[in-house]
């Protein structure tokens, strides 16, 4: 929302110029003479002025007086400085809220209904500032906070300004850095998103599971367009800043082998404790016996509960690697006229122990009338993974530690890919994810809007075949727009996997399949 002149005088600026009631710096000089010499009579009374109005008068012309030009002196080069140029702040936010019911929840696959702090939207507030530089360039900065509406909380798994960035934008481009969506999404939220008045549902985005995380710390981005702005164009770089080491998390899975190991022991077999090599524990147990012990030990690192006490004792290491910088590289290019619009993006992830994520995406949208129709493609392939030769002189802490780096990586793609909201299914060992998508919209009347929405994605590469297999997932939503700002929302949405035994929703409830209601009010300021 933007503040009209009259607000921002109430305030302490208007159009870059700072001001003391309703006038520009220099004009005050007189007056802040005069409150500061005031303001040094009162705190300074009790030990200096007592008696003294000649001596204080003489002071206040002499040193004050001093002080006082240069500070008018000071003021007043800053806001002819300042008249060179405009600024503008702007303050702005979405509220949104919303009741949802899903079924197949819980252990006991039952039905939970809640409160969500946003259905269509997530809550936040931003504050965008301009500034005017001349020649047709201008800085600019964005900040932007997210917050769950329904209690007033911080989203725990983000940062406090999800997107904040700073730039210059100009006749050959726009330069920005800091943290920033992503090539990817910015290809598929201008280009063809999923609904013509919201780039996605968010209670709902399967489609969001297919972008990298969606956003990147410390990036640089440059965007390019054509004076028609039929062409536009962007490149992506980000720097991974070197705290990305996974030494924390293998030492702690090195440590936690042996017990592994033993848990894992075929009943009736001797303990291996002390057993440090391949060789040792199969000379135990039975060479016969080792690949399955092997494959236990490795399945019960690569799928550990975040409740249990191996995933509660990685986590503490694991979480800041899983939620730090990447080194990312990419970009896009969109066209668009008539009401078509055509693009499509890369980004490249490179994960901390090595192994490369490439994501792509190619699709397009069209706009006649009341009527919105868009589809599009993505994929999320896994490159360049370690891979380890065993034999019967590999140490157990070596196997342990190169779990580890793999559990590092998985973990990150798998919070990408996983969630009902993001992705939908469990991604575990498979190293690709396809998706495609096809949607209409219809305005009914100029309140309603109405659409469907539709994603195929197919999954493969599990070593195990545990986790391959397919999603479908369809959404049937409708917009009542009360005004410009204010709009109320309903929708149904149906998620259903099927493929490898491992192809759930999630790991408590082991569903294969879940129905969602949603029903929420939004404002946007």
């Amino acid at each position: 929302m933007k503040q009209s002149k009259a607000s921002l005088r109430a305030g302490f600026f208007t159009s870059g110029t700072f001001v003391a009631k309703g006038k520009p710096a220099w004009f005050s000089c007189q007056r802040i003479y005069s409150n500061a010499c005031a303001f040094l009579e009162c705190f300074l009374h009790p030990y200096l002025f007592i008696g003294f109005k000649s001596r204080r008068q003489k002071m206040q012309k002499t040193i004050l007086g001093a002080a006082i030009a240069a500070i008018c002196g000071l003021g007043t080069s800053a806001a002819m400085a300042q008249q060179a140029s405009t600024s503008k702040v702007e303050l702005w936010g979405i509220a949104d809220a919303a009741i949802r019911h899903t079924n197949n929840e819980g252990a006991d696959k039952g039905s939970l209904t809640k409160m969500i702090g946003g259905g269509m939207s997530q809550s936040r507030w931003g504050i965008n500032v301009e500034e005017d530089l001349g020649g047709g360039t201008k800085a600019l900065v964005h900040l932007e906070h997210r917050f769950n509406l329904d209690t007033g909380e911080k989203d725990a798994t983000a940062p406090f300004f999800q997107l904040s960035y700073i730039g210059l934008q100009g006749p050959y481009g726009r330069l920005t850095m800091g943290r920033q969506w992503n090539v990817l999404f910015d290809v598929v939220s201008s280009t063809y998103a999923s609904f013509p008045y919201s780039p996605y549902m968010d209670a709902y985005k399967p489609e969001l599971g297919m972008a990298a995380g969606a956003r990147t710390s410390n990036s640089l981005k440059y965007l390019l367009a054509t004076p028609d702005r039929r062409w536009v164009g962007a490149l992506q770089y980000s720097f991974h800043e070197g705290n990305q080491n996974t030494s924390a998390v293998e030492n702690t899975l090195a440590a936690a082998a042996p017990g592994l190991i033993n848990s894992q022991l075929p009943p009736g077999a001797p303990s291996v404790t002390g057993a440090t090599t391949l060789g040792q524990i199969a000379s135990a147990i039975g060479p016969q016996n080792l690949a399955a012990l092997m494959s236990g030990v490795k399945s019960t690192i690569n799928n550990a509960d975040p409740n249990s006490p191996l995933g509660q004792a990685v986590a503490p290491s694991l979480s800041p690697i899983a939620t730090g910088s990447l080194k990312t590289f990419g970009g896009f290019l969109r066209y668009s006229q008539d009401g078509i619009s055509v693009g499509g993006g890369y980004l490249r992830t490179h994960l901390p122990a090595g192994t490369k994520l490439d994501a792509w995406t190619l699709g397009g949208s069209y706009r006649k009338d009341k009527l919105y129709v868009n589809l599009g493609y993505g994929s999320n392939k896994i490159k360049n993974q370690e891979t380890f030769n065993q034999t019967t002189n590999s140490t157990i802490s070596d196997i342990a530690k190169f779990e580890a780096r793999r559990l590092v990586d998985q973990t990150i793609i798998n919070g990408f890919w996983q969630g009902q909201t993001n992705g939908g299914f469990l991604a575990g060992d498979s190293d690709k994810r396809t998706m495609y998508k096809l949607g209409f919209g219809y305005q009914i009347t100029p309140q309603i809007n109405a659409g469907i929405h539709y994603y195929h994605a197919k999954q493969k590469g599990s070593a195990s075949g545990n986790y391959n297999g397919k999603a479908d997932f369809v959404v049937a939503l409708a917009n009542y727009a009360f005004s410009k700002r204010t709009d109320a929302y309903f929708g149904v949405d149906h998620t259903k996997v099927r493929g490898g035994e491992d192809m759930y929703l999630d790991r408590t409830s082991k569903a294969r399949s879940r129905t969602g209601i949603t029903a929420g009010l939004r404002h946007r300021f």
